[in-house]
C-alpha cells in the first residue's frame, strides 16, 4: 500500500527537518566495516569532514546507524537521511555516486556492516559538477585504503521486533589479486510495515473520519557485483551490476469510515488488498584515465537501467452501522497499475590540475528515459454493475536531458580558496495518453533550459577559526510516478491523484559557516523554492467543468506545483570527546523559520473545482509562517578499559512547524543501545523510540471552515538484536567504486 498511503507519507518528503523518497531520494552502495581510534570533525573547502577511523560508534553497527550518528546528519523516519535538518542526502562512495534506487538503498544500508570507513564527508551545498536536484546535499563515504591482496568479507544477521517481527541478513566478499578486483554482496530480509491511521476532514457542516490499519508485508532480495581491472598504471576499466527485487503481496487496508452531512450519518468499511512486486537492474561500464602526475584524469561512463513494478489492487467498500458490523458490498474497484522504466545514460568528466593550485573541471551527461504506464481501472456498483466511465489509460512518457558543466577551483593561499562554476541543462519531454479524461492530458510536451550557477569560498582565519560561504541554484524534476495520471484509492471519497502537468521547480540555496577548533560550528542557511512540488488536499463537493456537481464531498490529495516557500535556519553544534574518549558526543541545536505561500482552487488533472454545502467555491491556501527548534544529540559511552563494551544514547526533538499539509506537531525520539565486541564478533541490542513519541500528527484549519487532520503511527518503537562477523584478510584493497551514468535518474523511480 505504498502508493495508497502516499498522501500521508508525503509528510516525510515535505518536512524541512531531518528524516524519507523519494523518494524520493538518498542512495548508497557497498560499504564494509570500521575500526575507530580517533575523531576529527573539520571544515575543508566545500565540505565537512568527519574522521571516524577510531570511533566506537562504527564497529558492529550498520552503515545506516553510523550515518545517523554523524554530525549534521539525522533521520526521523528511520528511512531517509537529512543534512542540517532539512536537505535531502545523496550517498557517494569515494567520490562516486552510488548505483542503487532509493528503496533498495535503505535496505542495503541497514543490512550492511560499516567496517572499512575512514571518514565521512558532508557536502551541504554541492558544486556544479554534481548531478543533484533541488536542495539535495551529498554524503561521501571514504573507505580505508587496503595494502595487500587476498580475500575478506563480513556476515551480519539481525532481528527486529515492533508490532511485527522482521529479519535481515547480508553477506559481503572482497577479493583482489594483482590488477583484478572483484566485490560482491548479497542481502535480503522480510518485514511487515504496519501503520495505524486516524484521518479526519470536512467543513463546518460535513465531516469524514476514517480509522484503521494498513499492513504491508515485504520480502527483499538484492545485491551487486563489481569487477575492476587495472589496464596499466594510468587507466582502469570497471563493470558494475546492481540488482534488487521486492515482493509485497497481500498488503491490506482496513478503515472504518464515518460520514456526516447535516443530521445524516453513514457508516462504511474500506477493505483494500494489494499485490505488488518490483525489480530494479542496472549495468554500468566505466573507464578512467590518469593524464598526468598532478591528478588530472578523464572519466567516461555508459549505463543502462531497467525498472519494473507490477501493482494490482482490489478496493472494496461495505455498508456498515455504528457498531462496525460489515454488511453488503456497495462498491468494488479493480486497479492494475504497472510501470516500466528504461534509461540509457552517458557521462564524460575531465579534471585538469595545474601546478599553481588551479583545477578546471568540464563535463557533460546525457539521459534518455522512457516510462510506460498501462493503467486499468474498473469500477462496479452494487449488483454489480460496471461503471460505464471505467476506462484504461496507457500513459507513455519520453524524456531527454542534456547537461554540461564547468568549474574552476583555486587555492590562492594557505588561508583562502574559492570555487566558481555553472551547469547548463536542457530538458525535452513528451507525455502521451491514449485514453485521457480530457484533451489536454492526451499530449503534454515540455521543453526548457536552465542555467545553474555556483559559488563558494573558504577562509582560514587562523589555525582555530574558519569561515566559508556557498551559493548554488538547482532544479527539481518530478519523479516518474508523480506524472503518471492515476489515482490511488484509500476510501470511496479519499484518494491520491498524480499529475502529468507537474513542472520542474527551481531552488536557490546559500549557506554561511563558521567553525572553531574543528569541534564547534555555526551554520546559517537560506533556501528559496519556486513552484515547489508537493501534495495538496482539495475537498468539498466537486464541480466538473460542465457544471455538474458531485453528490458527496470528497478529499483528493493532488500532486502539483504549490506556490513558493522559503526555509531559513541557524544551527550551532559540537563534536568532541571527553574523559580520555570514554564519552564521545555530537550535539546540534537550531532554529528554523518556514515561509509558505501557496493556494489552489482547481484540480489540475480534471478541471474540477470544489464547493461547500452553501454553494461557495473553496480555495485551499497555505500562507502561514512558522518557527521551530531542532535538537539532536548522539552519545557513545565506553564502559570498560579494554574497549569492548559501549552504551549509546541518542535523542532528537523538533517542535511543531508549518508544512504544506498544515501544522505538524512536535516529534521526539529517544534511542538506547548496548554493544559488546570480542575478536571478530560484535553483538548489539538497540532500543528505538522507547518513549513512543515519534508519531506524526498534522492539523490544518482553513478560513473557509474546511479542516484536515492526520494521525499516523508507523510503530517506530522497536528492539533490534544483531550479530556481525568479519573474516579474512582485513588489508584487502577495496574494489574501485564507480558512479553510474544513470544514477541521477534512479532517484526519480519509486
Amino acid at each position: 500500500m505504498k502508493c495508497i498511503i502516499l498522501s500521508m507519507a508525503i509528510i516525510f518528503g515535505t518536512c524541512t527537518f531531518a528524516q524519507e523518497k523519494k523518494s524520493d531520494t538518498a542512495k548508497t552502495k557497498n560499504i564494509e566495516g570500521v575500526v575507530i581510534t580517533k575523531q576529527v570533525f573539520k571544515k575543508q573547502s566545500d565540505r565537512f569532514v568527519y574522521d571516524v577511523a577510531a570511533s566506537p560508534v562504527a564497529k558492529g553497527n550498520t552503515t545506516f546507524d553510523l550515518l545517523k550518528q554523524t554530525p549534521l546528519l539525522s533521520s526521523t523516519d528511520d528511512k531517509t537521511l537529512k543534512i542540517t535538518g532539512k536537505n535531502n542526502a545523496l550517498i557517494y562512495i569515494n567520490g562516486r555516486k552510488t548505483n542503487m534506487d532509493a528503496e533498495s538503498l535503505v535496505q542495503f544500508l541497514k543490512n550492511t556492516p560499516a567496517e572499512n570507513i575512514q571518514k565521512i564527508e558532508v557536502i551541504t551545498v554541492p558544486g556544479s559538477e554534481y548531478q543533484v536536484e533541488s536542495s539535495d546535499g551529498i554524503i561521501n563515504i571514504v573507505l580505508k585504503k587496503k595494502m595487500s591482496d587476498g580475500l575478506n568479507g563480513n556476515m551480519r544477521f539481525s532481528n527486529t521486533q515492533s508490532k511485527y517481527n522482521a529479519s535481515q541478513a547480508s553477506f559481503s566478499a572482497n577479493y583482489r589479486k594483482g590488477k583484478l578486483g572483484i566485490s560482491a554482496n548479497l542481502n535480503g530480509g522480510e518485514n511487515i510495515q504496519a501503520q495505524r491511521y486516524v484521518l479526519r476532514n470536512g467543513t463546518s457542516d460535513t465531516s469524514n473520519e476514517s480509522v484503521g490499519d494498513i499492513d504491508d508485508p515485504n520480502k527483499n532480495l538484492g545485491g551487486y557485483l563489481n569487477i575492476d581491472y587495472q589496464l596499466n598504471d594510468n587507466s582502469n576499466l570497471a563493470l558494475s551490476w546492481n540488482t534488487w527485487a521486492n515482493k509485497s503481496y497481500n498488503s491490506t487496508v482496513s478503515l472504518f469510515n464515518t460520514i456526516t452531512s447535516g443530521n445524516k450519518t453513514n457508516y462504511s468499511w474500506s477493505k483494500n488488498k494489494e499485490d505488488a512486486r518490483s525489480y530494479n537492474n542496472s549495468l554500468n561500464l566505466n573507464y578512467e584515465l590518469k593524464t598526468d602526475s598532478l591528478g588530472s584524469k578523464l572519466n567516461v561512463n555508459a549505463a543502462y537501467l531497467n525498472y519494473k513494478r507490477f501493482q494490482f489492487t482490489d478496493n472494496r467498500t461495505y455498508a456498515s452501522n455504528v457498531n462496525g458490523d460489515i454488511k453488503k458490498m456497495t462498491t468494488q474497484v479493480f486497479q492494475d497499475l504497472p510501470q516500466v522504466i528504461n534509461n540509457f545514460s552517458g557521462m564524460v568528466d575531465y579534471i585538469q590540475k595545474f601546478k599553481n593550485d588551479l583545477t578546471i573541471s568540464v563535463g557533460g551527461n546525457y539521459n534518455k528515459t522512457k516510462t510506460d504506464n498501462d493503467s486499468k481501472n474498473i469500477t462496479y456498483f452494487f449488483d454489480p454493475v460496471k461503471d460505464p466511465d471505467s476506462k484504461p489509460n496507457h500513459f507513455i512518457y519520453d524524456e531527454n536531458i542534456y547537461g554540461f558543466y564547468v568549474t574552476a577551483e583555486k587555492k590562492f593561499s594557505d588561508k583562502f580558496s574559492g570555487k566558481i562554476g555553472t551547469r547548463y541543462e536542457i530538458t525535452n519531454s513528451l507525455g502521451t495518453s491514449d485514453n485521457a479524461p480530457t484533451d489536454d492530458l492526451k499530449r503534454i510536451e515540455r521543453n526548457y533550459n536552465n542555467l545553474l550557477p555556483y559559488l563558494s569560498f573558504n577562509y582560514a582565519i587562523n589555525d582555530k577559526n574558519n569561515i566559508s560561504y556557498s551559493f548554488s541554484s538547482r532544479m527539481r524534476r518530478p519523479s516518474f510516478w508523480e506524472i503518471n495520471p492515476v489515482k490511488n484509492i484509500l476510501t470511496d471519497y479519499n484518494y491520491t491523484q498524480n499529475n502529468p502537468f507537474v513542472k520542474a521547480s527551481s531552488t536557490y540555496n546559500q549557506e554561511l559557516t563558521y567553525m572553531y577548533k574543528s569541534s564547534y560550528f555555526l551554520i546559517l542557511s537560506h533556501s528559496y523554492f519556486k513552484d515547489a512540488i508537493t501534495q495538496v488536499p482539495l475537498q468539498g463537493y466537486p464541480v466538473a467543468p460542465d457544471g455538474s456537481v458531485g453528490a458527496n464531498p470528497v478529499l483528493r490529495y493532488i500532486r502539483t506545483n504549490f506556490g513558493d516557500k522559503q526555509e531559513m535556519s541557524a544551527m550551532v553544534g559540537i563534536q568532541k570527546s571527553f574523559f580520555k574518549q570514554y564519552w564521545t558526543t555530537n550535539f546540534n541545536i537550531g532554529v528554523q523559520h518556514n515561509i509558505n505561500n501557496g493556494s489552489l482552487d482547481t484540480d489540475p488533472t480534471t478541471g474540477d473545482r470544489f464547493k461547500n454545502k452553501e454553494g461557495e467555491f473553496i480555495v485551499y491556501t497555505n500562507k502561514t509562517n512558522s518557527t521551530s527548534i531542532l535538537i539532536q544529540t548522539n552519545n557513545t559511552i565506553r564502559l570498560d578499559k579494554k574497549k569492548t563494551w559501549f552504551l549509546g544514547v541518542n535523542y532528537f526533538f523538533i517542535n511543531k512547524q508549518q508544512i504544506e499539509l498544515g501544522s505538524l506537531k512536535s516529534l521526539m525520539s529517544l534511542d538506547l543501545s548496548i554493544k559488546k565486541t570480542w575478536n571478530d564478533w560484535t553483538f548489539a541490542v538497540n532500543l528505538n523510540d522507547i518513549l513512543r513519541t515519534n508519531i506524526v500528527k498534522i492539523e490544518d484549519y482553513q478560513e473557509n471552515g474546511n479542516y484536515n487532520y492526520i494521525h499516523q503511527n508507523q510503530y517506530p518503537r522497536n528492539i533490534m538484536v544483531s550479530l556481525t562477523y568479519n573474516f579474512g584478510n582485513q588489508k584487502v584493497k577495496k574494489v574501485r567504486d564507480i558512479e553510474g551514468a544513470s544514477d541521477s535518474i534512479k532517484s526519480r523511480t519509486r
